[in-house]
């Protein structure tokens, strides 16, 4: 019952939005908000700030394309602010086709979609309400029912701005059912649709051969010339073209440049003066975002042909580039995982994290700044903190190649190949090294790279799997220590207070005894040489410590064991040490006595519990990290 109380609720909702009206009182609706009059790039972007827009470290970040698109926010910002946000100040680029443009699988379709799919839904609230003349086949806007003659006055006292003509549906209709008389014309509330063809078009080329220009601008009714007795009688022809049924919305060109050049010609009018011709009759007025989208190699062939360059004048190029942070690459899988019906199947963690860390490596582009290899850029980009590097070289690096993410492995292949490992019969949970096997697999088969980028592709496999070595190996530590953070951040503060001494040449106070001693030099080594501090490093490695305890002292922040990442790595690495061989013995007997099955299920259990893993991914951690202790 619950479900069809919701269909009756959300139908009930449509009647009570719906309204209308005649011509003089949508007027009056005008005066008292002018909103229903904007344009559709204004619309859009109303949209799109209506979900909220928050400041994430200078830049901006728009919650409506949070939930589908990753790791795209500088790309989503420059998109937002230099196309639709000027566009909707009716600045000169929304003359403009907007042009999405990048590698297969890269989230152009997506952003077209949620674009869609947010006009939908922002055209049934108060702010993005639409309103039409009835009838109108092309959903115009009511306003073009006033004479040009009177626009700049009854502009000033709406506060709004007339552009564009009557169709020519209208034109007669005001003639032949209203009589001339613009105040009776009727209006209604429209709500934008794809599904009905309400204010949203979508064109996809096809064979040039048999597609027809009527797809786009509509087509003559033969079936009525008899009854009207001529082809340019709007009675006789059908307004139904993809452009006709976009205005007050968006039109969608699919692989826009592998469409005939005729299908664009029209274009170049839509755009510039905002009307396309149609039939035998004058120019048809239109108000639509023209959105398409292609591959970079069919762009780069468009703009090669001097014929197409009126066209391309017309274009503003948005790159849409690949992800190049791992987490969020992460965020991809799972999501296109999460749309099928292999949810059963439980994938370990770090799984999907060694699929996103080869995935990266591939679109990234060696930096020529010293000290840094992909790795390191990797994880600067990802929002680590990378010893010896600061947000002046992030930024320098990601200023460093226009065209990095425009190429390398697509999330496509990646999902494809997990696939293929969650499809296994018999499978109860995927790990890390199942998923990089059958990306190994899958390079065999793929269709476009070369031997040298096989064998470049192989070596970044080999790389995840060393940083899943690593990860595998933290996270058993983590298990092994009953209180890892709690021992980590004791070993810490012990650090801490031994250099503070030793660079302040002071004495350390025993906290049992009260004894002076001198720091604990064997302490601070052992430490120290976790992460190949030398002895004649040490005394600068030390002070360089202080002096960023310091700086966070002076701007008010605490000093923590996450504040410094190299020092972070060595009192892990150093507490790892200390538990390295009872983590050996345990994890690699074949027979193990009871105290050791004791603290093997103790270890399970918190990998279950805490770190969520499945018994059977926490099995095969443990006995892959004793193997990995024993070589």
């Amino acid at each position: 019952m619950d479900i069809f109380k919701r269909i009756s609720e959300y139908q009930a909702e449509g009647e009570r939005l719906a309204w209308t009206g005649s011509f003089k009182e949508y007027v009056e609706r005008l005066r008292q908000d002018p909103s229903p009059a904007m344009t559709a790039h204004a619309r859009v972007y109303e949209m799109i700030e209506s979900y909220g827009v928050e400041d994430a470290g200078g830049r901006k970040s728009y919650k409506f394309f949070e939930q589908e698109i990753f790791g795209l926010d500088r790309a989503v910002e420059k998109l937002v602010e230099e196309y639709f946000h000027s566009a909707a100040r009716r600045l000169d680029v929304r003359k403009r086709i907007l042009l999405l443009m990048g590698p297969v699988s890269g989230g152009k379709s997506t952003i077209v979609t949620m674009l869609k799919k947010g006009l939908e839904k922002f055209s049934r609230t108060e702010r993005g309400a639409v309103y039409a003349i009835k009838g109108c086949p092309m959903h115009e806007d009511p306003l073009h029912l006033i004479p040009q003659e009177l626009r700049k006055e009854i502009e000033k006292e709406l506060g709004v701005r007339i552009e564009g003509n009557l169709c020519p549906s209208c034109q007669m209709r005001l003639q032949t059912e209203y009589g001339g008389q613009i105040e009776s014309v009727l209006v209604e509330r429209v709500f934008i649709s794809e599904d009905n063809r309400v204010g949203i078009g979508t064109f996809s080329p096809s064979d040039p051969k048999s597609q027809d220009i009527a797809d786009l601008t509509g087509s003559i009714d033969f079936s009525t010339i008899t009854e009207f007795g001529s082809e340019s009688d709007p009675r006789a022809y059908r307004f139904d073209g993809e452009l006709n049924k976009a205005n007050r919305g968006l039109m969608e060109f699919q692989e826009m440049l592998k469409c005939d050049e005729k299908f664009l010609w029209n274009l170049l009018s839509l755009t510039q003066e905002g009307n396309f011709k149609a039939g035998r009759f004058a120019l048809i007025s239109a108000d639509e975002l023209i959105i398409a989208h292609t591959n970079e190699s069919e762009y780069k062939s468009f703009i090669s042909n001097k014929k197409n360059e009126a066209l391309q004048s017309r274009m503003i190029v948005m790159p849409i580039p690949y992800n190049l942070k791992v987490s969020e690459e992460e965020k991809i899988y799972d999501k296109l995982i999460s749309q099928s019906d292999m949810r059963h199947i439980h994938i370990s963690p770090h799984a999907l994290k060694s699929a996103a860390i080869f995935s990266i490596l591939t679109r990234l582009k060696e930096t020529k700044k010293q000290g840094m290899d992909l790795v390191k850029k990797m994880r600067m980009y990802d929002g680590q903190e990378v010893e010896g590097f600061k947000d002046a070289d992030l930024k320098e690096m990601q200023n460093e190649y226009v065209e990095e993410g425009m190429s390398g492995i697509d999330p496509r292949y990646v999902i494809n190949r997990i696939s293929s490992a969650l499809i296994k019969q018999d499978m109860q949970c995927i790990n890390a090294l199942d998923v990089l096997r059958a990306l190994k697999d899958g390079l065999d088969q793929h269709p476009s790279i070369t031997k040298e980028e096989r064998e470049r592709y192989l070596n970044f496999i080999s790389i995840a799997r060393k940083e899943y070595d690593g990860l595998a190996k933290k996270e058993i530590q983590k298990a092994f220590v009953y209180s890892f953070e709690e021992s980590a951040r004791t070993l810490f503060e012990n650090y801490l207070d031994n250099i503070e001494a030793y660079c302040n040449w002071a004495k350390i106070k025993d906290p049992l005894t009260g004894e002076e001693l001198d720091p604990d030099e064997r302490l601070m080594r052992s430490i120290e040489e976790q992460i190949g501090v030398s002895e004649n490093a040490k005394k600068a490695f030390r002070e360089e410590i202080l002096i960023r305890i310091s700086s966070y002292s002076r701007k008010g922040k605490k000093f923590d064991f996450t504040s410094h990442e190299r020092l972070r790595e060595a009192v892990e690495k150093k507490l790892f040490t200390d538990l390295k061989d009872i983590v050996k013995i345990t994890t690699s007997t074949k027979t193990p006595d009871e105290n050791q099955l004791k603290r093997i299920n103790e270890v399970t259990k918190r990998l279950i519990d805490e770190h969520l893993y499945c018994p059977v991914c926490a099995n095969e951690l443990l006995r892959y990290v004793g193997s990995l202790l024993n070589r």
